[in-house]
This record gives structure tokens, C-alpha cells and sequence, in this order.
């Protein structure tokens, strides 16, 4: 198929993610002053949205704390930067289970699964303009982890998010992902025209070749806006295959902590790094109030409490 490059692209900066990655850069934000303060100097970059999860700020741990969700959404609204928030909806579908020969109990010190009203606490709290939809379920890297999204819990969260307002950026880390996303659209439980994130090279999701990226790209309706990301070195060069296919990227410390070898990245010298190569492709990047009238977002403030 011909090239159908995108020449007004939106940068997404995935500030600290829920990984392991707390104690091997000194640059990935633990607690909600630091997360708001990465978030807003990406912003200042020029990144349009900035997806965030938050950590517990002792041990740098993924926490699903509404409190400290809460922090960072405010933190980032009481800047004099506007930026779109993106808020992780993807924390409580995590089972890790037992040997192989003994998977039950499920290990406790790793399994995190609660029901789908828990799982989207802070969205209803923080109302922020996107929540990620992490559409199936898949095994990581790891031996005994599932990434756990069953066609029922992902309809529930749906219409939660749809009921609130909130735009689901669906996260495909894989073909199936796609066909269920638009079974959730074609059924009315999302809108559309929806958003979708292609996470590539994730294991064991879809692999990071052209061949697969191109796949995924062609199974996305065209009247569909779509984001796509790679892991470590890549994140960069599908910087560029992301612009060439017709979509917009996604960088930051949650997929890749390096900037070049041997030196240890800030989520603004990545983003800085994406501006250059779509400027020098030839596209212009845009700011917020763009992609607020592209996905048609409305900026709210939280609900206060009574």
C-alpha cells in the first residue's frame, strides 16, 4: 500500500508506567510532585498528552492509590502548561499465578484483581480527559504473570468510561485486541470514531517487525485516530514508522530509559528527541487544544467531594 504519512502528528509521553523500573534510572518519577513535574517539563517539549500511573513514593511500586492519583491530576491542572491528561485504568487485572504444577493459590504478593468499579475509582474522581482500555487479556514476559481484561470486565469499564465522559484510549498490544475493540464500538459500548494505541514488541503481544506493525495499522478503521509505541532501542525508529503509516507516537520512561548509549534519559529529552525527527520528516507537531477538537475531548475539573 501506498505511504500515508501524517503530517500533523500528536506526541503522547508515557511518564512512569507500573514496570520495574523504579531503581534503574534515577530519572523515573515515584512520588505525585515528582510524576507532575516529569509530566509538565514533557509537556513544555511538546507533548500533547501525558499518560500517567502512579507509584507508591517509599518504594517506587505500582499503586492504584486514588490519593495519589488524585495528586497528580491536580498538580498537573495547577500548571501554567496545558496539557491532556491520560490516566492508566490498566492496574487490578494482574494474576500471578503458582508452580506449574501447583497454580492455585495464586501468589499473593504479586496478584492484583478487583472488580471494575474499583479498577476505575480514580477515573470517576480525577475525570481526566483519557482513560487507557487495555483490550484482552495476554501473557508478559514474565513466567507465571497474566495481564487479565476478560470480554466482560473490559464491556463493564467501557461503559463506565463512555458514562463518564471519558475518552478510552484502547491499548492493542495484539490482533485479537483489535477485533474486540471494534466488537466494543460495533455493540455501542464505545463510541466512535475511537482511539487506539498499538503497543508492539511488548512479549508476548505482537511482535516488533514491520510486517505485524503494518497488520495492525490496516486492521485500524480509517476514521479511527491511532498512536503506536516500540520498547528500548526501537522507541524511537517507530517514532518515524509511526509518522510514515499515518499515525501519531508515543515515547517516555515507561518503555525505554535510554537516550543513547550509556546515558539515561528525561522524559523531555525523549520527547525533544520525537520532535526533532517529525519536524525533520517534514510534519508539524501539535499541541493540545488540536488534539482536544481532533478526538473531541472536553477539559474538566474533578469532582469535589461532599
Amino acid at each position: 500500500m501506498p505511504l500515508a504519512m501524517n503530517k500533523e502528528v500528536f506526541i503522547t509521553c508515557a511518564v512512569t508506567g507500573s514496570g520495574a523500573t523504579q531503581d534503574r534510572s534515577p530519572h523515573v518519577p515515584r512520588s505525585p510532585a515528582q510524576i507532575a513535574e516529569s509530566a509538565i517539563d514533557a509537556a513544555k517539549a511538546g507533548a500533547a498528552i501525558v499518560h500517567c500511573h502512579v507509584r507508591d513514593p517509599e518504594t517506587g511500586r505500582p499503586s492504584r492509590d486514588p490519593a495519589l492519583y488524585r495528586e497528580v491530576t491536580e498538580r498537573i491542572r495547577d500548571a501554567q502548561v496545558d496539557v491532556v491528561l491520560n490516566l492508566t485504568a490498566g492496574m487490578g487485572g494482574d494474576i500471578v499465578f503458582g508452580s506449574t504444577e501447583a497454580p492455585f493459590p495464586v501468589n499473593a504478593a504479586g496478584t492484583d484483581m478487583v472488580g471494575a468499579t474499583e479498577r476505575m475509582v480514580h477515573v470517576a474522581e480525577c475525570l481526566p480527559e483519557i482513560c487507557t482500555l487495555d483490550c484482552g487479556t495476554m501473557n508478559f514476559a514474565e513466567a507465571d504473570y497474566v495481564m487479565t481484561n476478560t470480554p466482560g470486565m473490559l464491556r463493564a469499564m467501557g461503559r463506565m468510561m463512555t458514562e463518564l465522559g471519558v475518552k478510552p484510549e484502547i491499548e492493542a498490544f495484539d490482533t485479537g485486541h483489535l477485533w474486540f475493540a471494534k466488537e466494543l464500538v460495533n455493540e455501542g459500548t464505545l463510541t466512535s470514531p475511537a482511539l487506539v494505541q498499538l503497543c508492539m514488541g511488548v512479549p508476548w503481544g505482537a511482535p516488533n517487525d514491520l510486517h505485524t506493525f503494518m497488520a495492525m495499522v490496516n486492521a485500524v478503521p480509517q476514521d479511527w485516530t491511532w498512536s503506536a509505541f516500540s520498547l528500548g532501542r526501537d522507541q524511537m525508529p517507530y517514532v518515524s514508522a509511526a509518522v510514515l503509516a499515518g499515525g501519531n507516537v508515543r515515547v517516555g520512561l515507561e518503555d525505554n530509559l535510554w537516550l543513547g548509549k550509556g546515558q539515561l534519559a528525561t522524559n523531555a529529552q525523549l520527547v525533544e528527541r520525537a520532535v526533532t525527527l517529525i519536524e525533520n520528516m517534514g510534519a508539524r507537531v501539535v499541541g493540545p487544544d488540536a488534539v482536544r477538537e481532533r478526538l473531541g475531548l472536553v477539559k474538566r475539573a474533578p469532582k469535589v467531594a461532599a
